[in-house]
């Protein structure tokens, strides 16, 4: 099994517990550190996380609904593999939902909302740097939904989440060993930039060309 990074082997605190253990699980999976088609059983993934399998179990049984695995009786939990058309179906519906309401924002959002977003901007720099797939797959989600969540619709954002969530980021790994995932981190920088300044053109440009490294980390 690929082992989890450093900063997913043990999580603290007793408030949502079961919730970060599921936020962990799928960050893993959405970067591509839980394999498609793999199956992966709760004791050894808890041991991992340096966590009872309960939790885990439960964590897992949550992304069952979500469709992000299958349950294997007495085996554990088989990663659900997506296809091409689906991957297709995913990024045409982000690209209808985020760009156009992230290039309105450079017309409707507050400025200090806007800069609030910098510090996790920042993050998603930082774990591209230190090649950290799974933590940079949570910071770059966390930024985008906020970002997103400045629009003022709910569930515009729930919805957009659970497309990301399905779409996963494949290609991260090789962006990292390309040295280009702190470029693609970079973007975030540039958007909040374009978005103060109210450049809405440079904004949807920002937020194409974002998105469409999607399309073009899944071509190589």
């Amino acid at each position: 099994m690929t082992g989890l990074p450093p900063s997913l082997t043990a999580i603290g605190g007793r408030t949502n517990f079961r919730e970060r253990v599921a936020d962990a699980l799928r960050a893993a999976l959405v970067s591509g550190l839980l394999l498609p088609g793999e199956v992966y059983s709760a004791p050894a993934l808890a041991a991992r996380f340096g966590v009872s399998a309960t939790p885990v179990r439960e964590a897992m049984l949550d992304l069952v609904k979500e469709g992000l695995v299958a349950a294997v009786p007495n085996k554990g939990f088989r990663v659900t593999e997506v296809t091409e058309r689906q991957l297709d179906e995913y990024l045409h519906l982000r690209a209808l939902i985020e760009i156009p309401t992230v290039t309105a924002l450079a017309r409707t959002a507050d400025p200090a909302a806007v800069e609030a977003l910098r510090p996790v901007a920042a993050e998603t720099v930082a774990t591209a740097a230190t090649g950290d797939l799974a933590a940079y797959a949570a910071a770059d989600r966390r930024f985008h939904l906020d970002l997103l969540a400045l629009a003022g619709n709910a569930h515009l954002v729930e919805v957009a989440g659970d497309l990301r969530t399905r779409s996963r980021l494949h290609g991260l790994a090789a962006l990292a060993e390309h040295g280009l995932l702190e470029a693609s981190a970079g973007e975030h920088h540039a958007l909040l930039d374009a978005l103060r300044a109210g450049d809405e053109k440079a904004v949807r440009r920002l937020m194409t060309g974002h998105l469409g490294h999607m399309r073009r980390r899944r071509a190589k």
